[in-house]
C-alpha cells in the first residue's frame, strides 16, 4: 500500500488490496443470506458492502455495471453479483458469486414449496412471515431513497425517473423500451448540455475520488488482463455455456418426450430467461397465464401465494418461477414421489432461469467494461 499512496492516481483515502478468494466467497455467502427485499434492496446491500464498507469497486463502476445487468433478461441483482464476483476473480468468482446469492433462496423456497404443497393451507405460511414483510417494505423504502440520491444527482435526472416511472407503472410500457429512451435523451442531452448529464465526476471534489475502488485502480494499471475482450473468449463463452444450458433441457425433452411436464418446465423456463426483462414482477403476468391457463400447473391463488413465498425468502424475486416448477412436477408426478418430482421440477427450474444469467455475463461483460472507457 506503500507504493499506491506514492502514486497520484491513488485515491486520497486508504484504498485496500485486493481482496482474497476465500474473503470474497465468505462476503457472498453474507450478501446470499441477507438479501432479502427485492433488487432495490440487495443492490443496496451490495453497494453498503462492496462501495461504501470495503471499497472493492468505486461508485461509477458499480453503477454502470449494474446499468447493463438491468438491460438484461433475468434478475439484475443476482447478475450484479456475478459481474462484480468476475471482475475479482475472473469465472470462478463470478460462478462463487451468483451462485451463493441464490443458493440460501433456493433452499428456503424448497422447503416452503414442500410445506404449501404437503399442507396446502397458505394462511398459515402468511401469518408466519407477516412480519418479516413489514420489514421487508422497509428495506425496500430505505433503499430507494439511498441509490436515489447517489444516482440522481440534479433535478432533470430526477425528472427523467419520475417520467420512467410513470411510463412503466401507468402507461405499462415495456421496460427495455423505457431503458432505451432514457439512453436517447442522456446521449442527447449530453451532447447539449454536458454538466446536466455527464455521470463523470472526477475531477477536484473529494467525495468521488473516495469512491474509487480497488478494481478500478488494477484496471487503471493494466492489471486485469480478463476484462480486455477478445474474438476467442467470445467463442469459447459460447460454446461452453450454450451447450452447458440448453444441452439437459434438450437432453430431457428426447429421453421422456417433448409433450412431459419436464420438457414443458425446461422450454418454458428456458424461454423465460430469455425474455424476462423487467424482473419477476413483469414477468408474473405472463408466467402465471402459461402456468395457470395453457398448462394447467396450478391455480390463480397458489400463483399469487408462491409469491409471497418468494417476497419473505432471500435472493432474487425471480424464485417464484421455482415455486412454479415445483408445483407443476409434484401435481404431475405420474408413479414419481410427488415431493421427489417436485424438487426435480424445482431444479430443472433453477438450471433454465439461472445458468443464462452466467452466460450473459460472462460473454458481454468484457465489452461492458470496453465501453465504459468511452
Amino acid at each position: 500500500m506503500t507504493a499506491l499512496a506514492k502514486d497520484d492516481a491513488a485515491p486520497p483515502v486508504d484504498t485496500p488490496g485486493m481482496p482474497s478468494f476465500r474473503e470474497a466467497t465468505r462476503l457472498w455467502a453474507k450478501i446470499g443470506l441477507l438479501s432479502f427485499g427485492g433488487p432495490a434492496g440487495q443492490i443496496a446491500l451490495m453497494h453498503k458492502e462492496l462501495v461504501e464498507e470495503r471499497r472493492w469497486i468505486g461508485e461509477e463502476r458499480f453503477l454502470h455495471a449494474l446499468n447493463y445487468c438491468m438491460l438484461l433478461p433475468g434478475p439484475e441483482a443476482q447478475q450484479l453479483t456475478v459481474y462484480i464476483g468476475w471482475l475479482l476473480h475472473r469465472t470462478a468468482g463470478g460462478l462463487v458469486a451468483g451462485t451463493l446469492f441464490v443458493l440460501p433462496g433456493a433452499l428456503v423456497m424448497l422447503c416452503l414449496s414442500s410445506f404449501y404443497m404437503l399442507y396446502n393451507d397458505a394462511p398459515v405460511v402468511e401469518a408466519l412471515f407477516f412480519g418479516v414483510k413489514a420489514a421487508v417494505l422497509a428495506v425496500v423504502v430505505e433503499a430507494v431513497i439511498r441509490i436515489g440520491k447517489r444516482a440522481l444527482k440534479n433535478r432533470v435526472m430526477v425528472a427523467i425517473a419520475v417520467v420512467a416511472f410513470l411510463a412503466i407503472y401507468i402507461a405499462k410500457l415495456p421496460f427495455p423500451l423505457i431503458v432505451l429512451a432514457a439512453g436517447l435523451i442522456g446521449w442527447i442531452g449530453n451532447r447539449f448540455a454536458p454538466g446536466l448529464f455527464s455521470g463523470s465526476a472526477h475531477g477536484k471534489g473529494g467525495a468521488t475520488v473516495d469512491r474509487i475502488g480497488v478494481v478500478d485502480l488494477m484496471f487503471e494499471r493494466g492489471e486485469l488482463a480478463h476484462t480486455v475482450p477478445t474474438k476467442w473468449h467470445a467463442v469459447r463463452t459460447i460454446a461452453i455455456w450454450l451447450p452447458l444450458w440448453l444441452g439437459p433441457v434438450a437432453l430431457i425433452a428426447v429421453l421422456v418426450g417433448p409433450g412431459s411436464v419436464w420438457a414443458q418446465i425446461g422450454g418454458f423456463f428456458s424461454l423465460m430467461a430469455v425474455v424476462t426483462f423487467g424482473g419477476a414482477y413483469a414477468v408474473l403476468a405472463y408466467v402465471a397465464q402459461a402456468a395457470v391457463t395453457s398448462f394447467g400447473w396450478l391455480s390463480p391463488g397458489q400463483m399469487v401465494d408462491g409469491l409471497g413465498l418468494a417476497e419473505t425468502t432471500p435472493g432474487p424475486l425471480i424464485l417464484v418461477l421455482q415455486f412454479v416448477g415445483f408445483a407443476a412436477a409434484y401435481r404431475h408426478a405420474g408413479l414419481a414421489s410427488p415431493l421427489l418430482a417436485g424438487s426435480l421440477g424445482s431444479l430443472l427450474t433453477l438450471w433454465a432461469t439461472f445458468v443464462p444469467c452466467f452466460f450473459w455475463i460472462f460473454l458481454g461483460a468484457p465489452y461492458i467494461e470496453q465501453l465504459r472507457q468511452n
